[in-house]
């Protein structure tokens, strides 16, 4: 395959991965901080839904057209940029893979008291800051990366 068609896909899939990233953050966020049960069980669902067609394709995407194209280009996998990015992909995946259980959580017990027509439990204030606290770190990871991938420092 061509470079620059894989160049196009990685910062394609790379567009969707942190694009849905801040768009499930955001309202995720402001529907919680509103404390409407309702709004937030229809907000958790899509963020659910969202995470699982957006993130989870494109987190298998991204390495497999970057690595694609280090191979193309003839960079060494030893060089200082490409070793700090996938440190930083991996510090974002980690956090990504309990970020997915919480969402999941938090649907399921948004959903639950919008069913019951109850307030949130105090668990779930407990998991969103868990989720708040994982977000920081993976967020600032993809920026760091974003920046590694344009400048290419030696």
């Amino acid at each position: 395959m061509d470079y620059l068609v894989v160049k196009w896909l990685h910062v394609l899939s790379s567009t969707f991965l942190f694009g849905t990233g801040i768009g499930s953050a955001w309202y995720m966020l402001f529907a919680s901080i509103s404390r409407d049960v309702r709004a937030i069980a229809v907000v958790s669902r899509y963020v659910v839904v969202a995470d699982w067609l957006f993130t989870a394709t494109t987190i298998i995407a991204q390495p497999t057209t970057g690595f694609y194209m280090i191979h193309l280009a003839g960079y060494p996998l030893s060089s200082r940029w490409i070793a700090w990015s996938l440190v930083l992909y991996g510090v974002a995946a980690a956090c990504w893979i309990p970020v997915v259980w919480l969402q999941m959580r938090l649907r399921d017990l948004a959903c639950e008291a919008a069913g019951t027509h109850n307030e949130l439990p105090p668990v779930y204030w407990k998991l969103f800051r868990a989720w708040i606290i994982l977000g920081v770190p993976a967020f600032f990871a993809f920026v760091a990366i974003f920046w590694l991938m344009v400048v290419k420092p030696t």
